[in-house]
């Protein structure tokens, strides 16, 4: 009997001594090895991720014209990618380093963290940005045109808050208005900032204005797909064109026009329309794309108004009517931002000089704060709302420096008013 138990704890034994040496083997693969075409790719899906995170044509090779045989898994997405010349279209599906591999472009790398002032922010290296060049970044992720000589003329209101208002050092409009306010959609790669902060502000300040009547976040699609002038969709846009359509012809809800899965689909045209009743109000003509949703309900602005760029007045505007809008120049290390105060800071890097550059983008500010830094001094900072998704940032916020115009974050503030007609206030 004695003897049968100690073959079995030797087998036993011998079992986990191979099986760990089976472990240790996989731990000790190449990762920076040339993988072929033919080779064997070890087997387990997280072994795979960890082996291939981020480098695809790296390691398959590219191939020229059209070759349906030149694919590959693309792990993180749980699809296909393609590294042959053909996969570089309108449509594109090429693996996320096709282009910085096999057409041999810089690529903006984002695994590369630029210096940070120690107690300032923290950065991030986020899948999304994967394979992207900064100019791609500036393409595909931002998508405000610069402010028109019309809007920088207009004239700047002051709220009618008195001069001696006692202002908070914490506020934040969701705290205030709960339930009326809507948190960061994902605008993914389609230009269209322009059209996500506005019908987001417009959505919360008619949700204000009505009291809670009227809750619906406004659709940024009906925006992309049919503000036709002076836009291209998700290839840029300005704002003073999306509040004149906000104004003119409204938006209906977001569950009524949903964003379209594949952005390319905006070019099939606009999927809504309305007519006026004569007094200003507008109706929809057309049920809602989303046949889900029964309510093609039209909701309309004022014309927008320019806030004072004074830090106090931003303050007042937004504790008294609620979230505005802000226009601001992005550089290459926002898209690293993952918490604390932003401040746009110069990297120690010779190489990165050629990514110091700067594109426009809007976002909503929600409030603002104060928090005491690194060296016991208190650092000011407004709180917004970006359009990168809940992934990106503080569940899609960011904080940044206040009182100083960082990356112009205070030189253009928009708001305006929700339309509401008699019947439609509380």
């Amino acid at each position: 009997m004695w003897t049968r138990y100690q073959i079995l704890i030797f087998s036993y034994l011998t079992t986990e001594i191979w099986m760990e040496k089976q472990y240790l083997s996989q731990r000790e693969v190449d990762l920076e090895a040339y993988f072929t075409r033919n080779h064997t790719i070890l087997e387990g899906t997280r072994f795979k991720r960890s082996v291939f995170q981020g480098r695809y044509c790296r390691n398959f090779g590219c191939c020229e014209d059209r070759d349906d045989g030149c694919v590959t898994e693309f792990y993180e997405a749980n699809a296909l990618c393609y590294c042959d010349k053909f996969c570089d279209r309108e449509n594109s599906d090429c693996c996320p380093d096709y282009k910085s591999f096999c057409r041999e472009e810089k690529e903006w790398d984002p695994h590369r963290q630029p210096w940070y002032p120690e107690g300032s922010w923290t950065a991030q290296n986020y899948s999304q940005f994967w394979g992207m060049t900064l100019e791609d970044g500036f393409k595909f992720r931002l998508g405000t045109l610069p402010p028109s000589p019309m809007l920088l003329s207009m004239n700047e209101m002051t709220a009618s808050l008195p001069a001696t208002a006692d202002l908070p050092e914490f506020f934040v409009a969701s705290y205030k208005w709960p339930g009326w306010t809507h948190g960061p959609l994902d605008q993914k790669n389609c230009a269209a900032s322009w059209a996500f902060s506005t019908a987001s502000v417009a959505a919360d300040r008619i949700a204000i204005q009505s009291k809670g009547r009227y809750t619906a976040n406004l659709s940024p699609q009906n925006l992309i797909s049919c503000c036709a002038k002076n836009r291209h969709g998700c290839n840029s846009g300005s704002i003073d064109r999306a509040w004149w359509y906000l104004r003119k012809r409204g938006l209906v809800s977001h569950a009524c026009y949903p964003l379209f899965k594949d952005q390319n689909a905006t070019n099939s045209g606009c999927a809504m329309a309305s007519r006026s009743d004569g007094r200003g109000k507008r109706h929809a003509t057309k049920p809602c794309p989303n046949n889900v949703e029964k309510s093609n309900r039209i909701y309309q602005c004022s014309p927008p108004y320019r806030v004072s760029s004074s830090e106090a007045e931003i303050m007042k505007e937004i504790m008294q009517n609620g979230p505005v809008q802000a226009i601001m120049k992005v550089h290459e290390d926002f898209f690293h931002y993952k918490t604390g105060i932003y401040r746009h800071v110069t990297s120690t890097n010779n190489e990165s000089e050629k990514f110091q550059k700067l594109q426009t983008h809007a976002v909503k500010l929600t409030g603002w704060g104060t928090l005491r830094g690194a060296q016991g001094r208190k650092e000011k900072f407004w709180i917004a709302a970006n359009s990168w998704g809940k992934s990106w940032g503080e569940n899609g916020y960011f904080r940044i420096l206040r009182g100083v115009n960082e990356s112009d974050i205070e030189k253009l503030i928009i708001a305006a008013w929700g339309q509401l007609t008699s019947s439609d206030e509380p």
